[in-house]
């Protein structure tokens, strides 16, 4: 059921990042192009027998279907941004999706270990050449499909494995940071087979190759566990930074002899806040005059206000 008409006290619930059109497109565009690369390196592995292109095809379609993911989660925002069954709109959808990304990422680094393990134990040949070929040309792809995900916000993915989340930032975009770390993660997956790949044709270091796939693992639940902290806090509604709560108490708390009783803050959607707080007060104003007290705060799209009057007066909420 959707929500068309709305009374002049209602507002609409559309908690969706400003760029989600945009974001949607080059999620897409990146999709393509890593599928093209996947059905590429699979029916090439197969007509000349190359288990090297094999793996990586395989490889790519993992990232490829948390891609896919990602696209899903935008439509499904858009199509069902209006619709009243999300009490707060569907601007989580994104985080949700970032989440299931972070999970397989965990499976995929798993994974890696697990083959780089046996390939330390039990060393197979490889073919330098046709693989380095390989590593390059899906370099090259990661490289361009990061440079088309790219925004001014996915350079905060080094921070999430602070303690304190002061450095969480509001306008992320959780579902295109998931693509983008996707890409990142096979990019540095390709950058450390080079490096063993060349490792052994020069040097024949054949156990290299298990290495770094290794490394590469543990690198990668890094990054996955610092987008699953991330998300996991936005699905939990768990506060902003203090800041946010912090300037909210301030505004309020400043006029007259107003006390903040109950206070709660959460992330809505990409670049969206909501607040719900209690006001205790001997001079009782309406509920509008609070919030307009609380106009100035950056990001906040959603307040609802109760006024507890001292003297046992009657409260005003809203």
């Amino acid at each position: 059921m959707h929500n068309d008409s709305l009374t002049p006290w209602q507002k609409p619930h559309r908690f969706l990042a400003d760029g989600h059109g945009k974001n949607a497109r080059r999620t897409m565009a990146v999709l393509i192009l890593t599928a093209a690369m996947m059905v590429a390196e699979i029916v090439a592995g197969t007509v000349f027998g190359s288990m090297a292109l094999l793996a990586d095809g395989w490889h790519m379609g993992s990232h490829a279907a948390a891609l896919g993911i990602a696209v899903f989660a935008y439509a499904y925002a858009r199509r069902h941004a209006d619709n009243d069954i999300y009490t707060f709109g569907t601007g989580k959808v994104g985080d949700l999706a970032a989440f299931a990304s972070a999970l397989l990422l965990l499976m995929i680094a798993g994974l890696m270990a697990y083959e780089s393990a046996q390939r330390l134990i039990a060393p197979v040949t490889i073919a330098y050449n046709e693989a380095i070929l390989v590593a390059v040309v899906g370099l090259a792809v990661n490289l361009v499909s990061a440079w088309m995900l790219k925004d001014d916000h996915n350079h905060g993915h080094e921070h999430d494995h602070h303690d304190d989340h002061a450095h969480e930032h509001h306008h992320h975009d959780h579902n295109l940071r998931a693509a983008y770390v996707h890409v990142i993660t096979d990019a540095l997956t390709s950058v450390l087979a080079i490096v063993a790949l060349l490792a052994g044709l020069l040097w024949n270091l054949v156990w290299m190759d298990a290495l770094m796939g290794i490394v590469g693992a543990g690198i990668i639940v890094r990054w996955a566990w610092g987008l699953l902290r991330s998300t996991g806090r936005v699905l939990l509604d768990a506060a902003p930074a203090g800041d946010t709560t912090a300037a909210v108490r301030g505004a309020v708390e400043a006029e007259a002899d107003n006390r903040i009783a109950d206070l709660h803050v959460w992330r809505v959607g990409p670049g969206h806040l909501a607040a719900v707080l209690t006001i205790v007060t001997h001079h009782a104003r309406t509920p509008a005059h609070y919030k307009k007290l609380l106009a100035g705060i950056p990001c906040l799209s959603h307040v609802t206000v109760e006024v507890e009057v001292c003297c046992d007066q009657k409260p005003h909420a809203a």
